[in-house]
């Protein structure tokens, strides 16, 4: 019989049974919309998490204060100083920039409007190390921390809570009892693993040190730890290099640790990588029970249509057609289940990209590859029934009837 003969035989057959061929490739649906889905999530994730991670800076150093004890814990009391960054500025030449920065959580108000949030003290320099923006207005400079000034940036979260529709520039606040300038206010970049990174407000470090935190030492003004920007991509390993032993010789042992974003960066790859692989190999369990299904189907259509085999048998049909007819039935029904199945998974991608700020990519090759397993595992499983109705006795096979 011609394979295209074959093809409308069998699709007038599952035709003629619309509601068994939907249930039975439901499996099939499920677990390809489930692979793209899960696939096309992940990478979205990943794409998120990197962009949000470059936000920071994309070749940021973090030094900052840990004990070198067998117990590994963190060190109480912070031994960095205001020192040690302008050192590193200065002695380090694969940096380029350098803001060291102390933080707290205070107070914040604007005539009957207040809250609290978190102020950090810095350099100018933040605004290049940590990749921030400026709405409105500008951000302190050397002068203004030299004297100590009582001047704040405002992030765009307590700019709002404050100000409202406002224009905050020029405005007075109130922060711990003192008043402050307000110059300028931070560009919007939302929350990532953790608080909102605009729930914060910038004052001078040296304003911070002495007004707001009482930080004092006899080595110079402490701070929590210190944000570096290396030259380029390039120079983020010889900048921590150079930091480390800069460091070490200052403080006469390994009080510190020294972190680059493009670590974290790596991590976020393998994690949401693999993360990405266990999930879609899960929703590929979905395809193995829908082909499960095909098979019992498949298995079912043969008993019931054994009067039609012997028929087809008796007028001239060969084993190798009536294997063809059945094996042909459940590819049709696996691919069917499998383009419908990416059609699902693709809209709950676009669902996702509506609703989320994660922005899912649709992975082509998972489409691809989707849609080819689900035709292979209606090939696989289709083998059984069709070789069970091949080899029915014709003569066998019409008695039964």
């Amino acid at each position: 019989m011609h394979i295209v003969e074959s093809m409308k035989m069998a699709v007038t057959t599952l035709t003629a049974n619309k509601l068994r061929s939907s249930l039975t490739m439901l499996g099939i649906i499920i677990g390809n919309a489930s692979v793209i889905a899960m696939i096309g999530i992940g990478q979205g994730a990943q794409k998120y998490t990197l962009e949000k991670l470059e936000a920071f800076g994309q070749n940021r150093l973090v030094v900052f204060t840990s004990s070198d004890d067998t117990e590994g814990f963190i060190a109480e009391e912070p031994t960095l100083v205001l020192a040690d960054a302008e050192a590193i500025a200065t002695q380090a030449p694969s940096v380029k920039k350098v803001a060291p920065l102390i933080g707290s959580r205070f107070l914040i108000s604007h005539g009957s409007r207040s809250t609290r949030t978190n102020v950090t003290g810095t350099t100018p320099d933040a605004v290049s190390v940590r990749n921030t923006l400026l709405a409105r207005g500008r951000f302190f400079d050397e002068f203004e921390q030299q004297q100590n000034a009582q001047v704040v940036a405002l992030g765009a979260e307590v700019a709002n809570k404050l100000f409202g529709s406002e224009n905050p520039v020029g405005k007075e606040v109130q922060l711990n009892n003192l008043t402050f300038q307000v110059i300028g206010v931070l560009q919007a970049k939302g929350a990532f693993l953790g608080p909102s990174q605009d729930d914060i407000v910038y004052v001078p470090i040296t304003t911070m040190a002495d007004k707001l935190a009482g930080r004092k030492s006899p080595y110079g003004i402490p701070v929590d730890y210190i944000e570096v920007s290396a030259q380029d991509k390039l120079s983020i390993r010889a900048a921590a290099f150079q930091i480390a032993n800069l460091l070490t010789r200052r403080h006469g042992k390994k009080d510190f640790s020294v972190v680059a974003n493009k670590s974290f960066q790596n991590l976020v790859n393998q994690v949401t990588g693999t993360l990405s692989l266990t999930l879609a190999a899960i929703a590929a369990i979905s395809l193995v029970v829908g082909g499960i299904g095909i098979m019992n189907i498949m298995l079912v259509s043969v008993t019931e249509r054994t009067q039609e085999i012997g028929l087809r048998k008796a007028i001239g049909a060969t084993q190798q057609d009536i294997l063809a007819q059945f094996l042909i039935e459940a590819v049709i029904l696996a691919v069917t289940g499998g383009l419908l199945g990416t059609g699902f998974g693709i809209g709950g991608l676009m669902l996702v990209g509506v609703f989320t700020p994660v922005k899912p990519s649709v992975p082509l090759t998972a489409v691809a590859l989707a849609v080819g397993v689900s035709g292979s595992i209606g090939l696989f499983f289709g083998v059984v029934p069709a070789r069970r109705a091949a080899k029915l006795d014709p003569i066998v096979a019409l008695r039964s009837a």
